[in-house]
């Protein structure tokens, strides 16, 4: 279940990076129909990454991942 989760964060990741690039050109062209695709590629973007986030906070209650501790850290 664990490979499902992290295959779930690396689409969801693909597509916010795609949908930045897409901003970006249409932002760049600058055009009077470009305006309302930059708008839609942001709106995607923001959408998928609340998502994102809640299917993290989702995972992590049901105990699909757990956090662990950083790797060199402080220790007694």
């Amino acid at each position: 279940m664990d490979r499902v989760v992290w295959l779930f964060v690396l689409v969801a990741l693909a597509v916010i990076v795609a949908s930045l690039g897409s901003g970006l050109f249409h932002l760049a062209r600058g055009g009077a129909d470009d305006s309302q695709r930059l708008a839609r590629a942001l709106t995607i973007r923001i959408v998928v990454s609340l998502a994102l986030f809640a299917l993290l906070m989702i995972a992590w209650y049901f105990g699909l991942i757990s956090p662990h501790p950083l790797q060199g850290g402080y220790s007694q």
